[in-house]
């Protein structure tokens, strides 16, 4: 039986599957995500989720939860003890000076609207995201609106742990 050929992986593969390994480094068990910022096929910043540099992190102190009142009158709880992925790689670009406008940022889900607005303004063009976010409407119309090109590997919603 003749060995079947190696397929090698589109750049957005590439770089959805390094976002994966990064992801593994996250001390928030809600969401493991991890984050490339990437242009002209080079990684230029990367970050996951975890609390502030020198503060403790979910894994050795549990979550920091905080209620959040909706429009519609829903509530749903989120941690507030870390910076999300797609903050940290951003901040990360800031702090080593990397200029990322006109990239492209790999992440686990559609941003969250802090995160949507912090893209929008850094001047990223493209997201490319594995999954929607159940409550991510608002940041894809957003990039709409900014003209931000939203992609997503999997057309389907993300669940995670403790939703």
């Amino acid at each position: 039986m003749p060995e079947e050929a190696y397929a090698r992986p589109s750049w957005d593969e590439y770089f959805m599957e390094v976002c994966g390994a990064i992801s593994k480094r996250a001390t928030c068990d809600r969401g493991r995500s991890g984050c490339v910022i990437a242009r002209d096929h080079q990684i230029l910043a990367t970050g996951y989720v975890g609390a502030p540099a020198g503060l403790p992190h979910c894994d050795e102190v549990g979550h920091q939860m905080k209620k959040m009142l909706h429009e519609d009158g829903s509530i749903t709880q989120h941690c507030v003890r870390t910076v999300h992925a797609e903050q940290n790689a951003i901040c990360q670009a800031a702090k080593r000076g990397v200029a990322i406008d006109g990239a492209t940022l790999y992440c686990r889900m559609t941003p969250c609207r802090t995160c949507a607005m912090m893209i929008i303004n850094c001047g990223i063009a493209r997201v490319v995201a594995e999954r929607r976010y159940h409550a991510g409407a608002e940041s894809e119309e957003m990039f709409r609106e900014a003209g931000v090109k939203l992609e997503f590997v999997h057309d389907e919603v993300q669940r995670y742990e403790n939703q």
